[in-house]
């Protein structure tokens, strides 16, 4: 994989194990980013408070998940998407984080086989873009990568404490997207040589993501779509071919009337496309208060004529 380049933008991970954290000393010392985690089996105590802090402070938010190891079935799987996607409703909606969700994967004390881990992971990752339409991010280490296959559609944030040696090609990555390149007290520095951040007391994990910082804010920075706590995240990777969970009904009835021949629900739409379901609204108006397509035509004429201004 490639290696960390000097302008690359810095950040960090946290928990409830940093304990109370000053935001503003935080993001003095050149910290861009952060991602918090939301939950485990449930919610980390520290998580509400962290999403408020950091935004108040001006950095990009993320949340993450760490996969339990009592996890191990499909069903459980969903569940533990579903106590995630909750944590971040609580935190405001998707429209609050500006970073995608991430899914922590890096332990198999349950024992679990390489095809059952990949399903568990698989299954997490669908249902979290399903839930919020933003395409979710995988951590894990460099040790625990080989466990999942055909997973490599999705962003990699790998674990990798070094200050020379970079990640290797795995289980399809390339590339990684963000690097934890030191927990704090091992591996690499940041720019201004040390792994110290101000702010926090003790150690912390640090992190860069692969490009700067309006790289960052190109690649992933959310745009509320003024929807309330289902707000979808629009970014640039939103997947069109997914309906946002806030408008699955909608889209359903759409479909069902004609409107929308079923494709592309997340696509932006065209003049044209308008111009289309105008018309078909305009006939099927024209149908409903006739009760018959005789008069139809007749009835388009005289708005027409109306329209014109002709009396």
């Amino acid at each position: 994989m490639q290696s960390r380049k000097s302008k690359n933008a810095q950040g960090i991970d946290v928990s409830h194990w940093q304990g109370q954290i000053d935001w503003q000393k935080v993001a003095a010392t050149g910290i861009s980013f952060v991602f918090i985690k939301a939950t485990q089996n449930r919610m980390d105590k520290q998580f509400l408070e962290n999403v408020k802090g950091a935004k108040a402070a001006g950095l990009l938010v993320g949340a993450y998940h760490y996969m339990d190891d009592s996890v191990t079935t499909v069903d459980q799987a969903k569940s533990s998407a579903q106590v995630f996607y909750t944590a971040i409703q609580a935190a405001g909606g998707t429209r609050v984080f500006d970073l995608p969700p991430v899914m922590d994967y890096e332990s198999n004390k349950s024992n679990l086989n390489k095809a059952t881990i990949t399903l568990v992971a698989k299954t997490f990752l669908e249902e979290i873009y399903r839930l919020t339409g933003v395409k979710p991010m995988l951590y894990t280490y460099p040790s625990f990568i080989s466990n999942f296959s055909g997973l490599n559609s999705y962003p990699l944030w790998i674990a990798r404490y070094s200050a020379t040696q970079i990640p290797v090609d795995a289980s399809g990555w390339s590339r990684w997207t963000f690097w934890q390149y030191s927990d704090g007290s091992v591996g690499g520095v940041l720019p201004n040589g040390t792994r110290k951040v101000d702010g926090i007391n003790g150690t912390v994990d640090l992190n860069e993501f692969d490009g700067t910082l309006e790289e960052l804010k190109q690649r992933f920075m959310s745009q509320s779509l003024g929807k309330d706590d289902d707000t979808v995240t629009e970014n640039l990777q939103r997947d069109i071919n997914v309906v946002s969970t806030w408008a699955a009904d909608d889209w359903i009835e759409a479909k069902a009337n004609g409107y929308f021949d079923g494709k592309r629900p997340g696509a932006p739409i065209t003049r044209e496309e308008t111009a289309i379901i105008v018309n078909k609204m305009r006939r099927n108006f024209l149908q409903l208060i006739t009760g018959n397509t005789v008069k139809i035509d007749q009835l388009n004429q005289r708005l027409l004529d109306i329209k014109k201004g002709d009396q």
